[in-house]
């Protein structure tokens, strides 16, 4: 099948284009490359995907109505994997604006492309960041998400509630990837996997926020790129017995879906790092420091729905996922 990927050359749109084209698929892949981090490390996994024939890299900003229009009407896409976005819960605090064009008027640019052109089904990122202030763990699609805190947590709301009404009004099969705290090779560099690991082997400390005191779902990246490439395929259907009153926020009388995507076994953060500090052979030197705004204390992901849809669920564990990061991240930066 002919694909459009989204931020194809970001951390989970690489991984998720090279999937796609190991499987005999052709793939037109869009990023605007911005600076938000290294770009040099955006072009290395271009550099990597564009050797594939099958590959076709285009440099696009997903606000820009004219050019994301065009791009459709130019290519008969028949599924769109919609991964770019303005990433990072503390950057959002400070620069707003940037996720309002990014995350809310590029997603509507790819609704509208999607509603004109039939595409057969729209997968899009979310996140674990939706649940905000909710405390009842694991976390379920079948939970209320309306307390976010941060605008991009707000902004991933919004792209769900967007692609509802989009499934709505004009029957476009969308899904909703709700993705857990994603780690391993090629990962993005203000992660927290990836700052540690830099700073340990300069022989820098840390910083280890809310003093080590929170608990995340890190979820592995080929876990999540399984997750999607199987999702792919299994297209929302209306659910006629849907009620507002009766029926989960995570499905609809609409041909709309919701998932979580994440391992489902909660880590500590200090148990994160002595992984690391394992894989490295480093023992870290920590600065202890308060909780950030924006930052949750706590993740874990409900992953049954997910299990039934597509009979696999995220099961790499910290200890494994961290030592293939650090394999990684040595060879890349020959270190």
């Amino acid at each position: 099948m002919n694909f459009l990927v989204t931020g194809a050359a970001g951390f989970i749109g690489f991984h998720v284009s090279q999937r796609l084209l190991a499987a005999g698929h052709q793939v037109v892949g869009i990023d605007n490359l911005n600076d938000y981090y290294d770009v040099s490390l955006k072009q290395a996994r271009l550099d990597q995907i564009e050797q594939h024939p099958a590959f076709t890299f285009l440099k696009m900003d997903l606000a820009d109505r004219q050019a994301i229009s065009s791009l459709f009407s130019q290519h008969q896409f028949e599924r769109v994997i919609h991964l770019g976005a303005q990433a990072g819960v503390r950057y959002s605090i400070d620069n707003p604006h940037v996720y309002a064009d990014a995350n809310l008027v590029g997603h509507l640019n790819i609704l509208e492309g999607c509603r004109h052109h039939k595409i057969g089904h729209l997968l899009y990122a979310s996140s674990s960041s939706v649940y905000g202030l909710n405390r009842k763990m694991p976390f379920s699609t079948a939970d209320s998400v309306d307390h976010p805190v941060s605008l991009y947590a707000a902004t991933k709301k919004a792209n769900e509630l967007m692609s509802h009404t989009y499934s709505h009004l004009y029957q476009i099969p969308t899904t909703g990837l709700r993705f857990f705290t994603v780690y391993g090779p090629w990962g993005r560099p203000d992660m927290a996997l990836f700052k540690f690991t830099r700073a340990m082997l300069a022989g820098e400390a840390i910083d280890v926020y809310n003093r080590g005191e929170m608990t995340r779902d890190f979820t592995y990246i080929d876990d999540i790129a399984e997750a999607i490439v199987r999702l792919q395929d299994v297209i929302p259907q209306p659910d006629e017995n849907w009620t507002p009153e009766e029926g989960s926020p995570a499905t609809s009388s609409a041909p709309y879906r919701v998932y979580n995507i994440g391992n489902s076994q909660p880590t500590s953060l200090m148990t994160y790092i002595e992984a690391l500090e394992k894989a490295l052979g480093i023992e870290a030197k920590k600065n202890m420091l308060p909780l950030q705004p924006g930052d949750v204390l706590g993740t874990s992901a409900d992953t049954q729905p997910l299990y039934e849809a597509i009979n696999f669920r995220p099961q790499t564990s910290v200890e494994q996922g961290v030592k293939q990061f650090v394999t990684w991240y040595r060879r890349f930066y020959s270190q």
